[in-house]
């Protein structure tokens, strides 16, 4: 899937415009690598991702296309 999908589809950024342009100004990147919008997560994947006032950092669990809000939240782990 790809990144920016999963992001939205997780709920970790609201909208899919928003994480294609969080990509693109190189914020989010996939195991320790600078991601584009298009590249593929799997699982097991390490996602880092560089908000204004702190940054984030998850493991992927699940990849999934129809996700429920209340589920959204299983597809991903906390790290940092």
């Amino acid at each position: 899937m790809r990144v920016d999908k999963f992001l939205k589809n997780s709920r970790i950024i609201k909208r899919r415009t928003i994480a294609k342009e969080a990509c693109e100004q190189g914020r989010v990147f996939i195991n320790e690598k600078q991601a584009k919008p298009g590249d593929e997560v799997k699982i097991g994947d390490i996602v880092k991702i560089n908000f204004g006032t702190g940054s984030m950092k998850i493991e992927v669990l699940n990849v999934s296309d129809n996700v429920k809000k209340d589920d959204a939240s299983g597809l991903y782990k906390t790290i940092e």
